[in-house]
């Protein structure tokens, strides 16, 4: 098997310089289909054909490989960044610099190996997804957006902002493909919750998962939208479309920025305005975080029981705070009781996921919200935790209030979810 020799990266990287301003400059007497991959490598082989000989410049089979896939990769792939976009545990990538990649592998962060050539060549890149959004970088808008044609995010931050140079994040978008079944296996929640969870849906009880970002929120969503009825129809609202509902009557609406012009913009509020109008059984929305929290807790509140939506928090107590400051912020002017009101009558249940000291992804506790003698309050039904024998385990503290309730209306909680209750009673 063939070597590569790592002495010769430098001038490889000459080679792949050069090759791709030499397509480009092509480009222009002899136009070329960028999305036609075959084309694409046909061209660039036999410009790595015409410029080896030119400079004589002998190529192993390996680097010839290597050098066709990173002229493609300039051009219509990730650059240097798509081995790590090809890495399936890679969750996050974060280029503090052309020289300075860093990766998120399953809650770790750790430098990889992978490096721009210099500044103009980050840059490049950069500028090549945003302008295919009709936007662009300079000094007056050293901050931009930009979604990837896989899903992924992408934020970029230059100078004067960033003083030291172009600053890439770049969120992974994975559809998951994870059933309840699988988290329960994996560990993210105990077989009791997962039964829980499932009870809640059939009952219709409106649930927000809280957690931190690439915590598993948009995962166990996805997974528990499979037990919504076939026979509901649901409507999705996202600035970027990530989720990946398991039903089969999804109508999915995605906000969209102002062009140039500073025109066209729809947001999430008025994508919610929308939903209403669908003959939505279920509206779900793939995050809150603005003004569109106040049309979610209405539409919550006025016959879309069981909606569903993500927040950004680190406990459920903080999940009903920023939603409650979110709504008191957005131009509906209502008073602080009001909207208090709104939150306790809306929000039925509250699931908390973060990570645990090994960065495995959990769910650390399940609260509802239950009415008081005056008001309404979180009572918790499981939490994650370091248990009697000091092990972290799984543990189920109540009888969740809806479940009297959802008996009534001919839904039946599992018989171990019972034999459960049944041993909390002693």
């Amino acid at each position: 098997m063939e070597r590569f020799d790592q002495k010769r990266a430098p001038v490889l990287a000459k080679a792949r310089q050069h090759i791709h301003k030499r397509l480009i400059t092509s480009l222009d007497s002899d136009p070329l289909d960028l999305q036609d991959t075959r084309e694409v490598q046909a061209r660039v082989q036999a410009l790595i054909s015409v410029v080896s000989a030119q400079v004589g410049l002998t190529l192993t089979g390996q680097e010839h490989e290597a050098l066709t896939c990173g002229v493609m990769s300039e051009v219509s792939g990730m650059g240097p960044l798509q081995p790590l976009m090809d890495d399936p545990v890679v969750t996050d990538i974060l280029v503090n610099g052309p020289a300075n990649v860093w990766v998120d592998r399953d809650g770790r962060l750790e430098r990889s190996t992978v490096q721009f050539d210099d500044e103009a060549h980050l840059r490049r890149f950069v500028d090549r997804f945003v302008g295919s959004h009709g936007k662009h970088l300079d000094s007056s808008n050293p901050a931009v957006d930009a979604k990837l044609p896989d899903g992924s995010r992408l934020h970029a931050v230059i100078p004067p902002l960033s003083p030291t140079g172009t600053v890439v994040s770049i969120r992974r978008f994975r559809q998951s493909h994870a059933c309840l079944n699988d988290l329960v296996e994996s560990g993210m929640l105990s077989e009791a919750m997962a039964e829980t969870l499932l009870l809640a849906i059939r009952s219709r009880i409106n649930i927000v998962f809280a957690g931190g970002a690439g915590t598993g929120k948009t995962t166990l969503l996805n997974a528990v939208s499979e037990f919504i009825p076939e026979s509901e129809r649901i409507v999705t609202i996202e600035d970027s479309a990530e989720l990946a509902l398991r039903h089969h009557h999804v109508v999915t609406l995605e906000s969209r920025q102002e062009n140039s012009e500073g025109k066209g913009k729809h947001d999430l509020r008025s994508l919610l305005r929308h939903a209403l109008r669908m003959r939505a059984d279920r509206i779900i929305v793939g995050e809150v975080r603005g003004d569109e929290v106040f049309d979610m807790l209405q539409a919550m509140n006025i016959g879309h029981d069981g909606s569903l939506s993500t927040i950004h928090a680190n406990n459920p107590q903080q999940a009903l705070k920023r939603i409650e400051t979110l709504a008191l912020l957005s131009d509906a002017q209502a008073p602080r009781e009001a909207i208090k009101e709104m939150v306790d009558a809306a929000v039925g249940m509250i699931v908390h996921v973060g990570r645990d000291a090994s960065g495995k992804r959990r769910v650390l506790a399940i609260v509802e919200l239950v009415s008081g003698d005056d008001n309404r309050h979180l009572r918790e039904l499981f939490r994650y935790g370091r248990g009697e024998l000091g092990r972290s385990e799984f543990s189920c503290l109540a009888k969740p209030e809806f479940a009297d309730t959802a008996v009534d209306q001919g839904i039946s909680p599992s018989e171990s979810l019972k034999v459960l209750w049944k041993s909390l009673e002693r």
